[in-house]
């Protein structure tokens, strides 16, 4: 990025784990960084860092932070996986309003380029997707299984719709696009890989579902921070704002079962990985049975399901999609990574098999387990069929 180090990037959701990785990296190009987030980050930043704190559903705090940039990273949201996912309220403002928000205060404050972290889920809800494009359409609203896929659709169509908007006090014009990830993964990552582990550690992870042949993607961090930056760099006049109202899947570009995907974390940390598979009808019904107790008792009790349905169609069903356009329009070309890191990440922390339960008790665990799933089930029956 030639004019980095004459440009200063706002990256909404800066704190977490993504923004971080990405301010890093514009900071190595010589560019001025302004995280901003509604809780401060936990690591120190860098000098060239400034840290804004605000809450991107209040627009005088977002006004704030847009005041003076050049371009935004808009990666703040919320509601991506476990019980976040059940909480609408707060998943619509965030990621509705809050974008509604940017968009208005990058017109207002003449901000060209705005680049939004999406997610392969507007248009994915639990149908088998092969080497899908940007062609697809989007998923319609109504069939989204859960309101955090259902919101990031409609903030993905505001900022497509928005790109071409005359900004304020300029002639100049908003050039938006949309990337759409796979699953974020690499060390240190706080959302997913934290919240596996904690299964695999509780003897919890002890099936899998879905069929073996199932294929779905990962992005490593590293390679989502590329994508981002090769996104800035298109939405410049040097390169004839290419990336303009266009979206973008990106991934590692090397479908694997999710399952299999994970196997070198689950071995790397001594335990043993799950032999009984399990018919993703019946996950997908104890995720949905999971779901309406959390509705229930969720207000007195905001307990994390093991499982929301959403996340069992994002593991277990096929999709994945061609990286063809993102390579040829934005020079997106995704470096081969492993689990490896992360292994080393949490073996350093402590994580690690420590000690060996007997055989008769995993034995039992297994049973009680996969009991308590068909009993729940089959209870169940009788109301369906009536």
């Amino acid at each position: 990025m030639g004019t980095a180090s004459k440009e200063t990037f706002l990256i909404t959701g800066g704190s977490g784990y993504f923004g971080n990785r990405l301010a890093l990296s514009l900071l190595k190009k010589g560019a001025k960084v302004i995280l901003f987030d509604i809780i401060p980050p936990s690591q120190e930043l860098p000098e060239d860092v400034v840290f804004v704190q605000g809450d991107i559903r209040e627009y005088p705090d977002v006004e704030k932070a847009v005041t003076g940039v050049d371009c935004v990273f808009h990666i703040a949201s919320y509601g991506m996986s476990g019980r976040e996912q059940l909480n609408r309220q707060l998943i619509e403002a965030v990621n509705v309003q809050g974008t509604q928000n940017i968009l208005k205060a990058c017109v207002e404050h003449g901000v060209s380029r705005l680049i939004y972290t999406s997610t392969f889920n507007v248009v994915f809800g639990g149908q088998v997707i092969e080497n899908g494009d940007e062609s697809l359409p989007y998923l319609p609203l109504h069939l989204h299984p859960d309101h955090y896929s259902r919101t990031k659709s409609l903030a993905d169509m505001a900022v497509l719709k928005a790109n071409g908007t005359v900004l304020k006090g300029c002639s100049g014009l908003l050039s938006t696009c949309a990337l759409r990830p796979a699953g974020i993964y690499g060390p240190g990552e706080q959302r997913h890989l934290p919240r596996i582990v904690d299964y695999i550690e509780k003897g919890i992870f002890r099936f899998v579902y879905g069929k073996p042949s199932s294929l779905v993607e990962f992005v490593h961090v590293d390679n989502l921070v590329s994508a981002h930056v090769l996104a800035a760099e298109a939405l410049t006049p040097e390169k004839q704002h290419r990336a303009a109202g266009q979206a973008y899947f990106i991934s590692d570009g090397r479908p694997v079962n999710n399952f299999e995907f994970f196997r070198p974390l689950v071995e790397g940390l001594g335990y043993r990985f799950p032999t009984l598979r399990l018919p993703i009808s019946l996950i997908y019904f104890f995720a949905f049975l999971t779901e309406m107790i959390h509705c229930l008792i969720g207000p007195f009790y905001n307990f994390q399901p093991l499982l929301t349905r959403t996340e069992v169609y994002k593991t277990g069903v096929t999709h994945y999609f061609s990286m063809a356009k993102a390579k040829a329009e934005l020079g997106y070309e995704p470096r081969e990574y492993n689990l490896d890191e992360v292994v080393q990440w949490f073996r350093s922390r402590g994580h690690g098999k420590k000690c060996h339960r007997s055989f008769l008790s995993r034995l039992l665990l297994n049973v009680l387990f996969v009991s308590a799933l068909v009993a729940v089930s089959l209870s169940f029956l009788p109301v369906v069929g009536s």
